[in-house]
């Protein structure tokens, strides 16, 4: 078998890459059978001369190549027929802007493996960026406030050489007494905005306390769906029951919105659920909150003032509550929004070096031929010209010309 990393052809560029320097040589060593290349480019935060230095081979052309690693959507011109891909395709949630690619590849009878649908045999997600998504993400909701507050300033994540350096800098937070976070959620991205928080003084207390209670230090709480979700009946809360039907349920996040400054949202959201806020809520005249960080980035979704993603270069902008429009970040009145939908981009390395990892760990051997739990095939959208059967209700979405 012939694997080839691939050049990211995607504007605006990823600097990310499935697989570091290190982790190409402990392949190389470990499976004999296994050649393995990498196609020139001068976009990764890896150098080509860093891939050199381990002794592992650079080419131009990737078209020998059996299987082919990327990480986000190879352009339709640039996509090699008859090839095994790995990338994150963004289309088996029938995401129109992606139609055309998802054609071109049957077209092309190209195996796809999309990233995101690569699951164990329970279904669990095996290899994913979420955590560095958390680790971003929280790092600039802190960011965030400390500009709006003017109280202190830190380096942007993207201009850090990695993630120490990014750490480092959280020794500049210069954050009130009396200053309150919330975070949503409890997954991957939740626990990355954790290990954040973990590098500073910022203390977590209970959801309960977090209310009622006044402190004279930093503090923080963590909600999972219980504690911002009720029944509308007043019935107790079933978290199995909200999951497979949440009809008839509300959110109360606003008893945490009027005590907190920060927001950190990490959670996951079925389009089914009860926003967690409105734009009514942020019209309330006790909403404190001052700065939202939306890690999960639904635009127009469960936080309201969430009205389009930002960029890793602008990641901030201000939302007015009474003319539900965006405005100046710095504006008083303004709630400030950072609402970057490519957070791990901003730590490349960091979030490589995982993401290379996840691949050794779950996916290389399935994909050498060792594969009991049948992953590759079940993550395997399309196979020789067509969907397979766990993808047939892509169907309909494949055959309209729109």
């Amino acid at each position: 078998m012939k694997i080839g990393l691939i050049k990211e052809g995607k504007n605006p560029p990823d600097k990310r890459v499935p697989l570091s320097p290190k982790q190409c040589k402990w392949i190389k060593e470990k499976y004999p059978d296994v050649e393995l290349v990498v196609q020139k480019s001068s976009i990764r935060k890896y150098k080509d001369q860093e891939y050199l230095n381990e002794g592992i081979t650079l080419v131009d052309k990737v078209e020998d190549c059996d299987v082919l690693l990327g990480v986000k959507e190879v352009p339709i011109d640039q996509l090699i027929p008859n090839k095994k891909y790995f990338f994150f395709s963004h289309t088996f949630k029938r995401q129109p802007y992606n139609r055309k690619l998802l054609q071109a590849i049957i077209n092309k009878k190209i195996q796809l493996i999309d990233w995101e649908t690569i699951t164990n045999a329970k279904g669990q997600r095996l290899i994913a960026f979420g955590r560095f998504a958390g680790i971003v993400g929280c790092y600039n909701g802190l960011l965030g406030y400390g500009l709006k507050s003017k109280r202190y300033s830190l380096k942007r994540a993207h201009l850090c050489e990695d993630r120490q350096e990014m750490e480092e800098e959280l020794q500049k937070l210069n954050l009130p007494t009396d200053f309150k976070l919330v975070i949503t959620g409890g997954g991957r991205v939740g626990k990355g905005a954790l290990e954040v928080i973990a590098k500073t003084d910022i203390k977590k207390v209970s959801p309960e306390d977090f209310i009622a209670k006044d402190y004279n230090y930093p503090v923080y709480t963590q909600l999972d769906v219980e504690d911002y979700v009720s029944r509308e009946d007043n019935k107790s809360f079933n978290k199995s029951q909200f999951f497979n039907d949440p009809a008839g349920h509300s959110s109360t996040f606003m008893k945490y919105s009027k005590v907190a400054d920060l927001y950190v949202a990490c959670h996951y959201w079925d389009n089914r659920s009860p926003f967690i806020f409105t734009r009514k809520d942020m019209l309330d005249p006790n909403w404190k909150i001052n700065v939202v960080a939306d890690v999960s980035c639904d635009i127009d979704g469960p936080v309201a003032c969430t009205i389009r993603p930002s960029t890793i270069t602008n990641p901030f902008y201000g939302y007015d509550p009474h003319s539900q429009k965006e405005i100046d970040f710095q504006y008083e009145k303004s709630i400030g929004v950072m609402a970057v939908d490519n957070l791990p981009c901003e730590l490349p390395k960091d979030a490589s070096t995982e993401f290379g990892k996840m691949f050794i760990d779950h996916v290389l051997e399935p994909l050498t031929g060792n594969d009991p739990e049948n992953i590759i095939y079940r993550a395997s959208e399309t196979l020789n010209g067509k969907l397979t059967p766990q993808f047939e209700y892509l169907k309909d979405y494949l055959d309209r010309k729109d």
